[in-house]
């Protein structure tokens, strides 16, 4: 099975080197179930760091970042589905990601679209760190062509002022998706930073690191290479 890293690169001027002995790392769930790192109590740590994985039955990735909250999700391309791709979108997406998926007359593309979606809202969904229940896939609406880039946004139809279950999702948040080997899409989602401005108020941007690793024996660096391909 092969393994990915994941971590925030130097666009918003983090560093990402650590010198904590990685033994002394304690582990912790919060109450939705997500991984967290315990941290010491007395805050000597001055840029926590946070992580979240993601697995396939072939790959694993794990995304790590330096004091922003972040969620990975990998997906295969090929993934079998026992649905339409319609169907599927008007069970679990919204109505304007359903008609997005609906005006393209080409199966295979509407199938890769829908696959980038879905990557990109649960990745959203694990960022925030809260589970289905409390973040439905139908109370926010993805869109991958904007003048801001990838950006998400509450669901008006279902995140009405009687829904509670949609009092946590927030649209302060950036997006990076990418092909991993030609076989998966790979979304990673991060809480925007004010730090992380583009020029001219251009869309900010992810900054990607992406290494191949074999536990325990060595890290190769494939950003820039055949092995990832940004999309967004």
């Amino acid at each position: 099975m092969g393994h990915m890293a994941c971590r925030e690169g130097d666009e918003c001027g983090l560093d990402t080197d650590c010198k904590i002995d990685p033994r002394s790392f304690v582990f912790k769930y919060n109450k939705f179930r997500k991984p967290e790192i315990l941290w010491p109590s007395d805050d000597t740590v001055e840029l926590p760091l946070h992580f979240n994985i993601s697995h396939t039955s072939s790959l694993i990735a794990c995304g790590i970042a330096m004091d922003a909250n972040i969620g990975i999700d990998i997906e295969e391309k090929k993934r079998k589905k026992t649905k339409s791709i319609l169907s599927l979108a008007r069970r679990f997406f919204t109505p304007s990601e359903t008609d997005y998926l609906a005006e393209i007359s080409d199966s295979y593309a509407q199938e890769k679209e829908f696959f980038k979606l879905w990557t990109l809202k649960e990745a959203y969904v694990k960022a925030l760190g809260l589970g289905l229940s409390s973040a439905p896939l139908n109370g926010f609406s993805i869109k991958l062509e904007t003048s801001k880039g990838i950006r998400v946004s509450k669901a008006s139809k279902v995140c009405d002022d009687s829904n509670s279950r949609c009092d946590h999702l927030s649209e302060n948040w950036l997006f990076a998706l990418a092909e991993l080997n030609s076989s998966h899409y790979m979304a990673v989602c991060m809480e925007d930073d004010s730090r992380c401005q583009g020029p001219e108020n251009s869309p900010a941007l992810v900054g990607l690191k992406v290494w191949k690793t074999i536990p325990f024996v060595e890290d190769t660096l494939v950003s820039g290479t055949e092995a990832v391909k940004r999309i967004a």
